[in-house]
Order: C-alpha cells, then sequence, then structure tokens
C-alpha cells in the first residue's frame, strides 16, 4: 500500500466535508452553480483551446513515436466547435434534468401516525479516473454538482494541460456562490495519486474508472471501495436471417465508422449462414470503402475473398477502439447468442431482423447492459437515452447498469416520521400490529 500524502489526505477530507454540505445545496442553488459553470467556460475559450494545442502537439509526438495511437489523439482534441456545441451545451443540459436529490422513492404506513419514506440522497466522494478524453472532465464534474456529491478527479497525463485549465474554471466559476462548498472538486495531477486515492476506502465512497482494459482492471485489483464501471467495449452486431439486408448494412456502417474508438462501437459482426452469401460480399466491400480492416472467419474469407486476414480467438475478445472489425457466420440466433455472451464484455449487442420472436429471444438471452433491434450500438450512451451527460457506461451487477447518469449518482436513505412509538409496543401479547400500507405521498421537510 503507498504511503498517502498529507496533501491527497487533506483534499479527501476536504472533499468529505463538502459532500455534506453540498447534499443540503438546494437544486436552485446547484443549477444557479452550473449556470455560472456554462458562463466560466465561455468566458474562458482561448485558455482552454491553447492548452489542449499544447497538449495536442505534444501527443503528435508521442503519436509518432508509437506511444500513444490515433484513436486516443483523436478523443484528446477539443476545438471551438466542440466546445460551443457539444461541452457548454452539455452543462446545460445537465441543469435542465430534474433534481436526482430528494425524490421520495416510496412511501409506507407502518402504523397510524408512523411513516417510513424511502428518498433518494447523494452518494458522497466520488474518485473518478479518466484517460484522454478532458470533455469527460466537464461531463463527470457538472453530473456531480447537479447530484450533491463531491468528486476527486484523476485524468491522463496526455490531457495534463487541458485538464488543468477545465478544473480550474469549474473551481473559479463556483467559488463563493450560495450553497456551494469550497473542494467540492479537486483534480488530482501525479500519476501516483491514482494508487493513493484508492487507499483511501474510509473517505471515498465509490470509485469510477473510464479508460481501457487495463486501467480498470488494475484499478479493481488495488483498491477495497466499491468500483462502478466497464473494463472493455466488445460490442456485436448479428445480422439474423430475416434481416432487411439495407437496414442492415446501413446499421452495420454505422456502428463501425461513426465514432470507431468509442466503446459502444462494434467490434465483431455476426452473420447467419441463410443470408451469408448474398449479404457478406457486398458489406465487406463497404467495410473497405470506408477503411475499415476486415478479419473474417473460414467461411467469411470465402465468400468475401480469401484475401481477408484470417480472424482469430484473440480477435473475438478484442476491443479495437478502430477501424477494425472481426466478421463470423453463425448457425442461428443460438450460436449468435452463444458466442456473444461467451466473448462480449457485457456492454451493448445489437440483432438485425424483422422476426419479432427472434428478436425478442435475442433481447432476452444475451447477457448485456444494452440489447438493441433494429439499431446501432451506437445508441448507447447516456445522452441519447435521454439522461443528459454520462459519468460512464457500467456493466456492473449491483447498483447502476448501462450508461450512467443523474440516476446512477444517487442512493437513498430511510425515513422515519413518527409520534412516540417505541418497538416494544410491537412485541408480546398485546403486541400492536404493523398496517404496512403504501403511500400515495412524499416527503419534505415539512413531513
Amino acid at each position: 500500500m503507498l504511503e498517502v500524502s498529507d496533501e491527497i489526505r487533506s483534499r479527501a477530507e476536504g472533499a468529505r466535508a463538502a459532500a455534506l454540505q453540498l447534499s443540503n445545496a438546494s437544486e436552485e442553488e446547484r443549477n444557479a452553480a452550473l449556470e455560472a459553470v456554462a458562463r466560466g467556460l465561455e468566458a474562458n475559450a482561448g485558455a482552454i483551446l491553447e492548452a489542449n494545442r499544447r497538449d495536442l502537439e505534444a501527443a503528435e509526438v508521442l503519436l509518432a513515436e508509437g506511444r500513444l495511437t490515433g484513436a486516443l489523439v483523436g478523443r484528446l482534441k477539443v476545438d471551438e466547435v466542440k466546445l460551443r456545441n457539444e461541452i457548454i451545451p452539455g452543462v446545460h443540459s445537465v441543469q435542465a434534468q430534474e433534481d436526482p436529490i430528494g425524490r421520495t422513492l416510496a412511501a409506507t404506513e407502518m402504523d397510524h401516525r408512523l411513516k417510513l419514506y424511502k428518498v433518494s440522497v447523494p452518494i458522497g466522494v466520488l474518485g473518478i479516473v479518466f484517460e484522454s478524453r478532458p470533455d469527460a472532465l466537464v461531463q463527470i464534474a457538472t453530473l456531480c454538482l447537479k447530484s450533491g456529491n463531491a468528486v476527486l478527479l484523476k485524468g491522463g497525463s496526455e490531457a495534463f494541460h487541458t485538464n488543468r485549465a477545465l478544473a480550474n474554471v469549474l473551481i473559479a466559476s463556483t467559488r463563493g456562490l450560495p450553497g456551494i462548498p469550497d473542494g467540492w472538486m479537486h483534480l488530482m495531477e501525479a500519476r501516483e495519486d491514482v494508487q493513493a486515492i484508492l487507499d483511501l476506502h474510509h473517505l471515498i465512497d465509490l470509485i469510477i474508472p473510464r479508460g481501457g482494459n487495463e486501467l480498470v482492471q488494475h484499478i479493481m485489483r488495488n483498491t477495497r471501495i466499491p468500483v462502478m464501471g466497464h473494463a472493455d467495449g466488445i460490442c456485436h452486431v448479428y445480422v439474423h436471417a430475416a434481416a432487411d439486408l439495407e437496414k442492415a448494412k446501413r446499421i452495420c456502417l454505422d456502428a463501425k465508422i461513426q465514432y470507431p474508438s468509442g466503446c459502444n462501437a462494434a467490434e465483431t459482426l455476426l452473420v447467419d449462414r441463410d443470408i451469408a452469401e448474398e449479404f457478406l460480399p457486398e458489406m465487406v466491400g463497404i467495410y473497405k470503402r470506408n477503411g475499415v480492416d476486415v478479419r473474417g472467419d473460414d467461411l467469411t474469407r470465402t465468400l468475401a475473398g480469401n484475401a481477408l486476414p484470417q480472424a482469430t480467438e484473440e480477435d473475438w475478445a478484442t476491443e479495437y477502439l478502430d477501424l477494425v472489425i472481426s466478421v463470423k457466420v453463425v448457425n442461428g440466433v443460438q450460436e449468435a447468442v452463444d458466442h456473444i455472451n461467451r466473448y462480449s464484455s457485457n456492454h451493448t449487442d445489437a440483432i438485425i431482423t424483422e422476426d419479432r420472436a427472434a428478436a425478442t429471444r435475442f433481447l432476452r438471452e444475451v447477457d448485456s447492459a444494452s440489447t438493441l433491434h433494429n439499431a446501432s450500438t451506437r445508441f448507447a450512451d447516456g445522452f441519447r437515452y435521454g439522461l443528459g451527460a454520462e459519468v460512464g457506461i457500467s456493466t456492473n451487477r449491483l447498483h447502476s447498469r448501462g450508461p450512467v447518469g443523474l440516476e446512477g449518482l444517487v442512493i437513498y436513505k430511510y425515513i422515519i416520521e413518527g409520534n412516540g412509538q417505541i418497538a416494544g409496543d410491537y412485541l408480546g401479547e398485546d403486541a400492536k400490529a404493523f398496517t404496512h400500507r403504501s403511500l400515495a405521498e412524499t416527503w419534505t421537510p415539512e413531513s
């Protein structure tokens, strides 16, 4: 275990104190802070873009040396269009979301004038470790602010200057605002800070990694703090025998090339044997014309040309994050489902078919956070789901699954409103009986 420095511990303790205050900030106060963040990003656009230019220059050198991939460099870029058309509107989108705090999830009458309420509350202090994409810093921080959580952020070194510029804007924009405590957000910049925050299990409530498999696996192995996230995005598109092949062509192409470095981009195409001879040669040609490197199993190579590289066992388990796809011919829905459940990362998988029974079977039996029928895997995204921005995508079995927005950043507490009742009254021969009747009412501080 790494010795945690006094500075890191102090920041985490400050975040813990800030979380308690922020959880009691009103929705109006949190929304006003988000509006201030949006204005701050607009006012400091020049400094942000200059910082990103410095990071991109350094990244191009690393790319030339083979130490960074082109996909990672692409994720790093923040230009004026992205800032004004995506990042700032994203802040407004979070601001416009319904308040996730203080919702009454259930209300129960335990007995006369003894009521139980299940009410949503912030998680507390989040530790977020993310790679490459500096716009993720704004998404994550604003989601935390809206949901009343304090946050410790650690970005990738390749985005050092951009992350610092963005964090400075967010911290300065919210400093001194009503209800918003200092210390609600901290940016960690040293490599060793990652392990330091992983050791602070008594101060940090949840770790969310956003990055590649190596990062996520390292975090899962080296902390006692609960981890929410996904290790890989090995996503599949299965073209069923009853597919509309024109739909299939559009969806298969979009799922691969619309944003190949996205974790919801397709990495494997499965094609039903009954349509493979008709569909595969044309689909492979479409991929090739769009710069996609296609790898195939034996039958795919026979049908689409032996010049294709052979897909290996390793390919089926690989997240390329690039213009590469592996293709396999399967015998029906069962083989497709079996292949996906063996090799997928439980992230996002799609079936293309006009057969409702086949679609229903696939949607139910594929064990992934998102399953789609006649739609691109690229729809698996918090914004497209109407969740606003997302803090990440989770393939966990507990708490949250799929794109995680505001709903995934709150938990709940139980509140009882009584009138002098004691537990002893409900024990023994003359015990009172609980009514346990559901109530259609909400808890408020004035309840």
